[in-house]
């Protein structure tokens, strides 16, 4: 009998061998190394011999037993069960004819320091989704000590966490085995490791590679306990051999898990060094790399997977450790949206990284060690430093989850989805923070920050069935703002992007003034000084941090929703809201009517702004022509004549992003009388239009529309607006260009869609809390023609 198989004589199908997590690596080293995919070189001890081993040492009864006093219903006696068990494994001893199997690989892989990893018959299948939960053991030396391993393995098998997962599961207690897979040692104790998703783990977008990865080995990433860095990378690049990188995020990372030099321990917790906490754990190369590893290995095995990294810090290689199938959004779903709403706010306690889409209130329960746990009833809010595979079933209670440390792929995030509840995870003080017992909300429903506030408040949710939505000849688009709800939209009947507000992605994440970046010597204030450079650390050119940063958030914009259009807004800052951003009072003039003075186009070719212009315009040159996102179109906001439209457009040609080139189109914001009363002339210099309806409105009946004591006269129903409207939309489409409308009205008011479509308007955006409701009215007008109206020319 062999009970050794190198990983190249392992396949997928031999899982009932070699466990889930072996076969897995097997799979990969026979079948993947012809793509330079790389996995540590190893063998695996088979199922078979841990058969014979409880067989020889005469324990299996007693096994059988101890888990036959389980009581299924309530789990009463599983923490007996599994002493029981321990003690029963503790002392077996391993037949000298698989030890001595054992040896001889270990010989053979030439590599002293070995990983030994637990891999369950019953491990990693597509209806067994809670993974990590038997051991495995790092910078194992010498045959005494992989004995220990092996044996310490096995005895994972009767964990109670593990037992608990296969009742959960519905497997057999005996029918499970355990094999071991003992590989050369990976040295990223002295590198990096992390977990990569072959698609957003949040939302379900496929069309992304998401990576995450701190210093040190894994088991912080694994755990959340460290803030990881994040990188996302578009697919179709990576399939093109083309650098597909979309966004990098750098975490704290303040410490790491590296190996001991002696003692019994083998591993310890570590600081990083300031240098190593301001530098990614992977370079543009690196993760390219990695991406198109984790794409081979999907296509291979046909479905989403979720893999775990390693680089050696001494070969500077890459490897993968592990791949097992996703299980949150690979099954079945029901394909709905649902819309929550705050109705009311209170006093914020603290924030994190949302997990989950939605508002739930309950009374926090602060969790320190699984001694707490006889504290958690079912619908409690469980609030920790963070979370182990030990608390699996202490978690089931909770309706959410905040933990201090953590990012996505953290065990907190992880099994935050698999229980189909929120998290906020990363809050960095949530524990200190909240009171056991003080009921909180929490809201992950408002893009990628959650938020947890002081009480209970009430919230509404409505849901629509994608099934139901009606198709219409009138384009339903899009308002966006914030590209961290961008993979969540893009699953919605939208036709794409109508207006991207560029102002969101400068105020929140770049969050410096243009011209402050380009002249930070003019910013006098110490402060402000200070928060720029701070900001702007790692860019010795602090021009780069502002085109990088608004590169990528268009990017994940553009990927989103590729290949259907996505119209970029250029920004609309009016002079006091450019004042606010870091640095901005010192470029921008005081202005007694904002809305009405130096902004949109009037600022782009002045030499006052000249030179922020140019940074927009080389962020989506880069965005179209370098990242290949030809989807994005452009527009140019508060353009107050065809004349000033030229210079904009010739500006823009001065920067590189010139007109029709590489299929550029440009189009403008019809938001002004003269753009209505000019269209045609218009129509001649821009590719499109986008009716801007409440700057029109403010505009056609003299109303301020920020203003409080006249906001009743703000009407985009008035009789006036209307015949602007009209003659706008019939005139741009006698030129035979496209024109849309970015508004409200539609989707508050059928009248308003009905009125619209019968003037022939292309397309209209909504916001996406508007979209289903928008779509609603649209299909209604075009079932039900409006009756011509008087004034209709």
């Amino acid at each position: 009998m062999t009970y050794c198989s190198s990983f190249n004589q392992i396949r997928l199908a031999d899982i009932g061998d070699f466990g889930g997590k072996n076969a897995s690596l097997g799979e990969m080293t026979q079948q993947l190394s012809s793509k330079g995919i790389r996995v540590p070189e190893g063998f695996a001890l088979n199922a078979y011999a841990f058969r014979q081993t409880l067989s020889e040492n005469g324990i299996i009864e007693e096994l059988t037993a101890a888990m036959a006093q389980i009581r299924q219903a309530d789990l009463n006696g599983i923490e007996k069960a599994s002493e029981t068990c321990g003690r029963l494994i503790d002392r077996v001893v391993i037949p000298s004819q698989i030890l001595q199997e054992v040896y001889e690989w270990y010989k053979k892989i030439g590599s002293p320091s070995v990983a030994v990893r637990s891999s369950a018959t019953a491990e990693d299948l597509p209806d067994a989704s809670f993974a990590g939960q038997h051991e495995s053991f790092l910078n194992v030396s010498g045959e005494k000590e992989l004995e220990i391993a092996i044996r310490n393995c096995y005895r994972s098998l009767y964990s109670e966490r593990a037992i608990k997962y296969r009742i959960d599961h519905g497997f057999d207690h005996e029918s499970v085995a355990l094999s071991v897979g003992i590989q050369k040692m990976v040295r990223s104790d002295r590198g990096a490791a992390g977990v990569a998703f072959t698609i957003d783990p949040e939302t379900g977008f496929d069309n992304v590679i998401y990576i995450t990865g701190a210093w040190g080995l894994g088991e912080l990433v694994v755990q959340g306990a460290v803030n990881p860095d994040e990188f996302i990378v578009f697919k179709p690049r990576i399939e093109l051999g083309k650098n597909g990188l979309l966004q990098k995020k750098l975490g704290s990372k303040p410490e790491k898990i590296v190996f001991a030099a002696a003692g019994l321990e083998k591993t310890k917790l570590v600081s990083t060094t300031p240098a190593e906490r301001d530098q990614f754990v992977l370079n543009d190369l690196e993760i390219q790399q990695l991406a198109a590893w984790c794409l081979s290995i999907e296509k291979h095995y046909g479905s989403a997977m979720d893999i775990e990294w390693a680089k050696d810090g001494e070969s500077g290689d890459v490897y993968i450790v592990q791949a097992r199938p996703e299980t949150v959004h690979s099954r079945p779903a029901k394909p709905v949206i649902r819309e929550y709403s705050l109705k009311e706010r209170s006093r914020v306690l603290c924030t994190g990284e949302a997990v989950g889409h939605s508002i739930i209130s309950g009374p926090a329960r602060i969790v320190r060690t699984m001694a707490d746990s006889n504290r958690v009833k079912n619908g409690d809010i469980i609030v920790a430093e963070i979370t182990h595979p030990d608390w699996n079933n202490l978690l089931r209670k909770a309706v959410c989850i905040i933990t201090d440390k953590g990012g996505r792929t953290s065990h907190a995030s992880i099994i935050a989805r698999e229980l189909g509840i929120s998290a906020v995870v990363g809050t960095g003080n949530s524990t200190r923070v909240l009171r056991d017992g003080q009921l909180i909300t929490v809201n992950t429903a408002e893009g990628s920050n959650g938020i947890i506030y002081d009480g209970a408040l009430p919230w509404s949710v409505h849901e629509t069935v994608l099934s139901s939505v009606p198709h219409t000849h009138v384009q339903p688009m899009l308002i966006l703002a914030d590209p961290s709800r961008a993979f969540r939209f893009a699953n919605y009947p939208a036709a794409g992007i109508g207006l991207l507000r560029m102002e969101f992605i400068i105020a929140n994440v770049i969050r410096i003034h243009p011209m402050a970046v380009l002249f930070p010597d003019q910013v006098e204030d110490a402060g402000e000084r200070k928060l720029l450079e701070e900001i702007t650390r790692q860019y010795p050119d602090k021009r780069t941090y502002f085109i990088d940063q608004l590169a990528s958030s268009l990017a994940i914009m553009a990927a989103a929703f590729y290949p259907k259009e996505v119209i970029v807004r250029m920004s609309d800052f009016k002079t006091n809201e450019y004042a606010d951003l870091i640095g901005g009072k010192y470029f921008e003039p005081h202005e007694e009517n904002p809305m009405l003075g130096w902004r949109g186009a009037s600022r782009y070719y002045r030499k006052e702004y000249k030179a922020g212009f140019g940074l927009e315009c080389a962020a989506i040159r880069r965005v179209r022509d370098t990242m290949g996102f030809t989807n994005i179109k452009v527009m140019i906001p508060f353009c107050r004549t065809p004349e000033e439209g030229q210079l904009v457009l010739d500006t823009m040609k001065e920067f590189g992003l010139k007109q029709h080139e590489n299929g550029l189109e440009v189009y403008v914001m019809a938001e002004l009388p003269s753009n209505v009363l000019l269209a045609k002339e218009f129509a001649q210099i821009f590719d499109g239009f986008s009716i801007g309806s409440n700057d029109l409105t403010q505009l056609v009946l003299g109303v301020d529309r920020d203003a409080e004591n006249i906001r009743d006269l703000f009407n985009e129903n008035n009789l006036a607006v209307k015949m602007m409207l009209r003659k706008v939309i019939r005139d741009v489409k006698a030129t035979g260009k496209k024109i849309g409308l970015c508004g409200q009205a539609p989707s508050d008011h059928v009248a308003f869609a009905k009125f619209l479509v019968e003037c022939g308007i292309d397309s209209i955006s909504f916001n996406p809390d508007a979209l289903i409701k928008g779509i609603d009215n649209i299909a209604a007008a075009e079932k039900k023609p409006l009756l011509l109206e008087p004034f209709k020319q």
